[in-house]
C-alpha cells in the first residue's frame, strides 16, 4: 500500500494499571501489573498508519523531558516523519492514566502537556506536508482552535479529513461537521454526540442519521465487538467483525482509523478500507497495550 497519511493530534505516554475490576468511587483497589507505554490518539492513529502501509507525517507538541524524547524516538523508527513535532519548553509531555480490568475494558484519564500547546501557528508551517498528502486526520486531544485550522487547511490541500471526535463532552462546533469528509466516533461519543442511546447496530442508525442531519458528510460509528455501522444521506450498511478473546481495548479504535485511513490513501475503496481497519483492530485488542498492540500489515489475511 502507498500512500501519504497526516496526523494532528496528541502524543501521550500511557501509564497502565491492571487491575481485577474498575474501582467505585473512593474504593482502593490492589492491582496486578504497572507498565508505561507509548499512547496518545494521534500518534496511535499515526503508528497504525504507517504499520498499515502508509507513508505517515505526525504534527503535535511534546515537553522537553524524556517521556517526549521516547515517544519522538518511537516514532522516528517506526518511519513517522517527526520533522513537525516539537518540543515545548516548561510544560510535561502529555499523559494518560489507563485503568484495565480482567475484561479487557479501561477507564481512562489524560492530562494534555505539550498536547494543548499545539496551535494553529503549528500547522501554518507545515503546508507541504499537508500538500503532500491523501489523507488528514484530527481528533480532540489537542485545542479546539488547532482542530478546526487542521480541517480547513486539509480540505484547503486536497486532503479527505478523518475527524475523530475523541474524547467528547458535548456537541462539536456546527460547522464542523461539513468540514470532514468522514466523521469516526465510537458508540459512546455518537451518544454523547447526539444524546441518543447507542449500543448495538440498530440503535447506532439513528444517531448516525443525526450526525448527517447536523451536517456530516459521511458517518461511520464503531461499536466494538458489534462492528461498524456506516451511514451517509444515500445508504447505510452494518459491517460485523469476527469475535475475539479481548484483552485490552486500548487503542482499539485508534487502530481501525489508522488502518481506515491507510486504504483510504492507497485509493482502496470504502468496504475495503472498513474491512482493513477491522482486521487490524481485532488483532489489537488480543494484545495488551496501546501502540504495543497495533499489528503490521504482513499479520494480517492477505
Amino acid at each position: 500500500m502507498q500512500g501519504k497519511v497526516v496526523v494532528v493530534g496528541s502524543l501521550n505516554m500511557d501509564l497502565i494499571v491492571r487491575a481485577p475490576r474498575l474501582p467505585r468511587g473512593g474504593e482502593t483497589l490492589t492491582g496486578h501489573d504497572f507498565s508505561t507505554a507509548a499512547g496518545g490518539k494521534g500518534a496511535n492513529q499515526a503508528v497504525a498508519a504507517a504499520r498499515l502501509g502508509a507513508q505517515v507525517a505526525m504534527i503535535g507538541c511534546v515537553g522537553a523531558d524524556a517521556y517526549g524524547a521516547r515517544l519522538r524516538t518511537g516514532l522516528i523508527t517506526e518511519g513517522i516523519d517527526c520533522s513537525a513535532v516539537s518540543e515545548i519548553d516548561g510544560v510535561p509531555t502529555g499523559i494518560a492514566s489507563i485503568l484495565v480490568d480482567d475484561a479487557g475494558q479501561n477507564a481512562i484519564v489524560i492530562v494534555a502537556g505539550g498536547n494543548g500547546a499545539l496551535t494553529p501557528q503549528h500547522l501554518s508551517a507545515q503546508a507541504q506536508l499537508l500538500a503532500d498528502a491523501q489523507v488528514l486526520i484530527v481528533q480532540l486531544e489537542v485545542p479546539d482552535a488547532t482542530v478546526e485550522a487542521a480541517m480547513m487547511l486539509g480540505r484547503e490541500a486536497g486532503c479527505t479529513v478523518i475527524l475523530n471526535p475523541a474524547p467528547v463532552a458535548g456537541p462539536l462546533s456546527a460547522h464542523w461537521y461539513g468540514m470532514a469528509d468522514y466523521l469516526i466516533p465510537n458508540e459512546s461519543e455518537a451518544a454523547a454526540l447526539t444524546g441518543l442511546p447507542v449500543g448495538s447496530p440498530q440503535s447506532a442508525l439513528p444517531a448516525a442519521r443525526s450526525l448527517l442531519q447536523a451536517g456530516a458528510r459521511r458517518v461511520l460509528i464503531t461499536l466494538g465487538a458489534q462492528g461498524v455501522l456506516y451511514a451517509d444521506a444515500e445508504r447505510h450498511a452494518h459491517f460485523a467483525v469476527a469475535p475475539v478473546a479481548a484483552v485490552d481495548t486500548t487503542a482499539a479504535g485508534d487502530t481501525f482509523v489508522g488502518g481506515f485511513a491507510a486504504a483510504l490513501a492507497a485509493g482502496q475503496p470504502l468496504e475495503a478500507a472498513i474491512a482493513l481497519g477491522q482486521q487490524a483492530a481485532a488483532l489489537a485488542v488480543t494484545r495488551p497495550g496501546a501502540q504495543p498492540s497495533i499489528p503490521y500489515r504482513h499479520e494480517l489475511p492477505a
